[in-house]
């Protein structure tokens, strides 16, 4: 056995340690090649595994045809899977350019810049599939949009309402799970390893990628309806009277993603049949300012907002499979 001693390395937001030449040699790694990682407590071991899935790469010429988008298509490439994604240029990619390729990397969990010159730049997905998890991932993305949304109802109530014009960056990070998760129900559609080990079948694949995409969607309604609240005209009263339906909404949408990720389908009859009472609460509050003419059309644009922002989450309960007699 023979010993190395490697210094860490910070690339972005990753920790790398480089191999020894002649381990890597001697095992005719490259760098496309994946190898095993085991850890315990206080130390890592490395295997060079051949079962492992090989990686995919994509090259992308530079310049771009007119009717493409550098941004776009490095975002269609990372959902797809791919693993590195180069661009070649044959001459000096512009510093504008530049400038929104880095700027798309913040929205691609897992995605770093790993070589640049004037007329290449090479990105790598640094995470290993095998240890992400959909249902932490989906958990994730609701729990920052319910945060948002809690923050959205208070604003209602509240005389400082500087917060709300925070949230659109708070859907940021909704946005990158989303990215991240649909990466992942991908390619566990082409590897059946990473399915097997998310125990997934098509189905539930499927599931996922309609569930993301109900919760990244609500997310932006929560923008939507943050800042319409921020401008709102209403008087104290008629904002009080939605926030008193409204406020405890976290608590029924926390169940739903619950049933969907365990899955559960009592539960989920249960989370619907709350969503359902929470809805008729809502449609209640447009008879109870007596005539229509009467009822401020913000008011009525709130209550739409936040009857739109809840379906998501009924959306989601609504994914669990029933249960059907034999």
């Amino acid at each position: 056995m023979t010993k190395f001693v490697r210094r860490l390395q910070r690339i972005g937001s990753s920790i790398l340690v480089s191999l020894p030449k002649e381990w890597v040699d001697a095992n005719n790694l490259d760098k496309r090649s994946q190898v095993e990682l085991e850890t315990w407590e206080d130390s890592i071991s490395i295997s060079a595994n051949k079962e492992i899935r090989p990686t995919t790469e994509l090259v992308i010429s530079y310049p771009l045809p007119k009717e493409e988008n550098i941004v776009a298509d490095i975002t269609g490439a990372y959902l797809l899977g791919y693993d590195i994604i180069q661009i070649n240029s044959k001459s000096i990619i512009p510093g504008e350019d530049r400038e929104k390729i880095r700027n798309s990397m913040r929205r691609l969990v897992g995605m770093e810049i790993i070589e640049e010159d004037a007329s290449k730049i090479n990105m790598q997905f640094l995470l290993d599939a095998t240890t992400l998890n959909p249902e932490k991932i989906l958990k994730r993305m609701s729990s920052i949009a319910l945060g948002m949304y809690d923050d959205a109802s208070n604003g209602l109530i509240s005389d400082d309402k500087s917060n709300l014009q925070t949230l659109a960056k708070r859907d940021v990070e909704v946005n990158r799970q989303y990215f991240l998760l649909v990466r992942l129900i991908r390619s566990t559609l082409v590897d059946r390893r990473l399915a097997n080990a998310f125990n997934l079948e098509n189905i539930d694949v499927l599931d996922y990628r309609v569930a993301a995409n109900l919760l990244e969607n609500a997310g932006d309604s929560i923008v939507e309806l943050s800042n319409s609240i921020y401008n709102s005209p209403l008087s104290k009263d008629h904002s009080k009277k939605i926030f008193d339906v409204v406020k405890d909404f976290s608590k029924l949408a926390e169940k739903s993603i619950d049933a969907f990720t365990k899955p559960d389908r009592l539960l989920a009859i249960e989370a619907i049949s709350l969503h359902k009472k929470y809805e008729e609460k809502l449609s209640l509050l447009r008879v109870t300012l007596g005539n229509k003419k009467d009822i401020p059309i913000d008011f009525l644009d709130l209550v739409y907002m936040f009857e739109r922002i809840a379906q998501s989450w009924a959306d989601v309960a609504d994914l669990v499979k029933p249960i059907y007699n034999e």
